[in-house]
């Protein structure tokens, strides 16, 4: 940035012109003066260096021509009125003075300085010379001619034809003062200065304009050219789609988090980020080359030579090119997962946008498939060990009832128990009968001695069934061994089976639950061939470009212009 520099003007003031005085009149002398100052023929005017002008300095103006010089009045003899003319004249304080100094050299009786003027013209002596300067101007000694000559001055003829060469009163010469001087030089160099900036400037801007043109500009129309002219047009196929799950869990051990989330997108986000991967992955790739030809597609020779695939290029090179025309977007929010495929023919990526929402269909079920597959496997086996268990319990129960010869150790212990009550029974009734037989006077003993074996067969044969309860004979266990081992066997009969309907249980719920896991993937747009391209956007594109090369060029300028300061500094 330039700053105009400024520069102090100044106004420079002419002196006055010599007011002249009325004859034969002097000065006013001061009040309380000795003695009246006599007229010295200068007037007001003074000699003393103007005051400096307070206020704002003025330019200074252009000079003004010189006032035109008046005619000297004729020499009548009247000295007051010869005096009045020269004092019209407008003499200047200098030329007053060379007419005294003059006078004095020709030992001229002045009073004044104009009386002195008024003398010398009178004697025919130019008043305003310093040396005798009319004898080197030519015609001027005695021709008679009343031709003037410059030497500084103007001379001009007197009316009254004499020859004699009067000088005519000229504006002096305005000298600049020494501020002036300088101020104007100030100036002339700040103009120069500026000169020299604004070709500097004109220069850098030049250089400016070059590099931005190299730099920038070139590579820009470059890019340009390539898009609008010769990029292959290409085709944008769309299609979005969703991974849902079976339905909602069922019971209340499926409820918290997994039911919160249900029927959201965080409840198959993990899934549709597995498949977004997988349809970016090279085994995505590779598929959709040997099925549907990706590469032959982009190897032909219809496409522009920058998108066209070497045939002998490597696998990751086509990779690349893969992840250049297929992009897969997965929306967390919604849980969609957006599919764009673009191909030089409309056709064919419609073809590529088919197979990979199949590729990711296949994706989901096996990722599911595994899953319900290890939760039924499980519930199967303890289901299938439940039931084998029930078989041998109730096959050992089985095999005591043979053993034991006892259908059941309740019902042997039932009966036997009613036998011997019924004894018991008898036994009472016949022990009472003997009782009322002895408390007569004289018992019958024939009827008494029948009732008492009686009662002993009884007792015998109570003893032997309660025997047969609780103790081994005859190579035959007690009813209550036969009993508690049929216990034990029953109950482990009925323990396997409620573990046989636990399991049961267990594996309807494994059921429905796998039928949970599954995963559906539902097509919300389906893939349609387009009727006009739309790659490459070539305006945006090359805006693109010129963004970028511009930062590039602006980034190394700045690195550039600190590394050199640095360096100076």
């Amino acid at each position: 940035m330039t700053t105009k520099l400024t520069a102090k003007r100044f106004r420079i003031r002419r002196p006055d012109p010599v007011e002249p005085l009325p004859p034969n009149r002097p000065e006013p002398a001061a009040e309380g003066a000795l003695f009246t100052p006599l007229e010295d023929g200068f007037g007001n005017q003074s000699f003393l260096p103007p005051e400096p002008d307070q206020t704002e300095p003025e330019p200074p103006k252009a000079a003004e021509p010189p006032p035109a010089v008046a005619a000297p009045a004729p020499l009548t003899g009247v000295p007051g009125a010869d005096l009045d003319a020269i004092r019209r004249e407008g003499l200047t304080g200098r030329q007053l003075r060379l007419a005294r100094r003059l006078a004095q050299k020709h030992n001229l009786p002045a009073t004044s300085d104009f009386d002195a003027v008024r003398l010398l013209r009178q004697a025919g002596l130019d008043p305003f010379q310093r040396t005798t300067l009319l004898e080197l101007v030519p015609g001027a000694g005695g021709s008679g001619g009343d031709e003037p000559a410059e030497v500084g001055t103007m001379i001009a003829t007197t009316p009254g034809g004499d020859g004699v060469k009067l000088p005519q009163t000229i504006k002096p010469i305005q000298v600049p003062s020494t501020e002036l001087r300088a101020e104007q030089g100030h100036i002339s160099e700040v103009m120069r200065i500026q000169r020299d900036l604004a070709k500097r400037r004109r220069r850098k801007s030049m250089l400016l304009s070059l590099r931005l043109f190299f730099f920038v500009g070139l590579p820009t129309i470059l890019t340009a050219f390539y898009y609008f002219f010769v990029a292959t047009p290409l085709y944008s196929v769309k299609s979005t789609f969703v991974i849902q799950q079976s339905g909602a869990p069922s019971g209340g051990g499926a409820g918290g988090l997994a039911g919160l989330l249900q029927g959201t997108g965080f409840a198959t986000s993990q899934d549709s980020i597995a498949v977004q991967d997988y349809l970016q992955s090279r085994e995505a790739m590779a598929r959709l080359d040997q099925e549907h030809g990706f590469r032959s597609h982009f190897e032909s020779d219809h496409i522009d030579p920058i998108q066209r695939l070497d045939p002998e290029t490597t696998l990751e090179s086509s990779y690349k090119t893969y992840l250049r025309n297929i992009h897969i977007a997965y929306d967390p929010s919604e849980g969609i997962i957006k599919m764009e495929v673009i191909a030089a023919d409309p056709d064919k990526a419609v073809e590529f946008a088919q197979a990979l929402v199949g590729y990711a269909e296949e994706k989901v079920d096996h990722l599911t498939q595994r899953v319900r597959e290890d939760q039924m496997k499980g519930a199967r086996e303890s289901y299938k060990t439940a039931e084998q268990e029930l078989i041998d319990a109730q096959r050992r129960v089985v095999e005591l009832q043979e053993k034991y010869k006892v259908l059941s150790s309740e019902v042997e212990v039932q009966l036997i128990s009613s036998q011997i009550g019924n004894l018991e029974n008898q036994l009472t009734a016949d022990r009472l009968s003997l009782q009322q037989m002895e408390s007569n006077a004289s018992p019958n003993k024939a009827r008494m001695d029948p009732l008492k074996r009686r009662i002993a067969a009884l007792e015998s044969e109570i003893a032997a069934l309660r025997s047969k309860l609780t103790e081994e004979g005859n190579g035959q266990e007690s009813i209550a061994v036969v009993q508690g081992a049929l216990l034990i066997a029953q109950a482990d009969v009925e323990t396997r089976r409620l573990l046989l309907a636990q399991a049961l249980q267990a594996m309807e719920a494994s059921r429905i639950e796998a039928n949970r896991q599954v995963r559906y993937l539902s097509v919300s747009v389906a893939p349609v061939a387009p009727d006009q391209p739309s790659y490459p956007r070539a305006f945006e594109y090359s805006l693109v470009a010129l963004l970028i090369f511009g930062g590039i060029y602006l980034m190394i300028s700045m690195t550039v212009a600190i590394l050199r300061e640095q360096v100076s500094a």
